[in-house]
């Protein structure tokens, strides 16, 4: 493992002040990672995933900066959505290139909407060469919906809790039934604009000419919405099978990785790929 060192960053962003961490390897190589935080969130991360990542990254050699994008830990300014935050990414992109002159390319990492946020971005900036995206946000109703009958339902019904539950008289049959009934409602409603997020996703994803490392979470409702959508739809399992994109799961984490085992393989998964770049 390489010695590696930590600073502090403040930067511009449309006369915001930004602020992040740049964990620097004493040898640093030609790609970095820019870890794009899932909101709302700061540039630790859950269980100091991101902080914890970006060590041990860079104890590999590979320069990894996080920050805090507008209105979000501790940058200043109004808070705003993950699909607003382009302006913010470039302003990161521009930083991390300035003060880290050994990059030529960089590989953007996020979690949930900060994998989206990636998607959305990457087509339009060529300093970037692949994306990481751990349980991507594409969340529509139906698509929520539909997740919830097929995985969270089901899945209820075999715990022990909900049995007790029912014997016990603590069972609200007429919520659960209100419950029920508000989920079967869209997902079986025609799609149409609610459709606009995952289109918006795969059209990026397709306009970029970069690679792709998909890590999905087993035991995650989000991960298992972009399951039901990247399945059930012809353009998005084509895209899957392209050459450029390369796909874990691992099936006992939940959204958030809080495991350190699923921290560590997670970040082992990440150095493999870019070492293969």
């Amino acid at each position: 493992m390489m010695h590696y060192e930590e600073m502090a960053l403040s930067f511009t962003c449309q006369s915001q002040q930004l602020v992040g961490v740049l964990s620097q390897p004493e040898q640093a190589g030609q790609s970095g990672v820019l870890i794009i935080v899932g909101g709302p969130q700061y540039r630790a991360g859950s269980h100091r995933q991101f902080t914890l990542l970006a060590r041990q990254l860079a104890a590999r050699g590979i320069p990894v900066m996080r920050f805090d994008y507008r209105g979000m830990g501790d940058s200043t300014g109004e808070p705003i959505n993950f699909d607003n935050i382009d302006a913010d990414l470039s302003a990161a992109l521009d930083y991390f290139c300035a003060i880290a002159p050994s990059i030529q390319s960089i590989v953007l990492w996020g979690l949930c909407d900060g994998a989206t946020a990636a998607a959305l971005y990457a087509q339009h900036d060529p300093r970037i060469s692949g994306i990481v995206m751990l349980n991507p946000w594409i969340r529509t109703e139906q698509g929520l919906a539909k997740a919830y009958l097929k995985h969270y339902y089901p899945k209820r019904l075999l715990q022990a809790d909900f049995w007790k539950k029912v014997f016990g008289g603590k069972f609200n049959v007429l919520h659960a039934a209100t419950s029920l009934f508000q989920q079967l409602k869209p997902a079986h409603q025609k799609e149409t604009a609610q459709l606009e997020l995952p289109e918006r996703m795969l059209a990026g994803l397709q306009n970029f000419n970069g690679r792709v490392l998909l890590i999905l979470s087993g035991q995650d409702l989000t991960a298992k919405e972009f399951t039901e959508v990247s399945s059930t739809s012809p353009q998005w399992k084509k895209f899957l099978k392209q050459p450029q994109v390369c796909q874990h799961e691992l099936a006992a984490a939940d959204h958030t990785f809080s495991r350190r085992a699923w921290r560590d393989q997670v970040a082992g998964w990440t150095a493999a790929w870019l070492m293969e770049n």
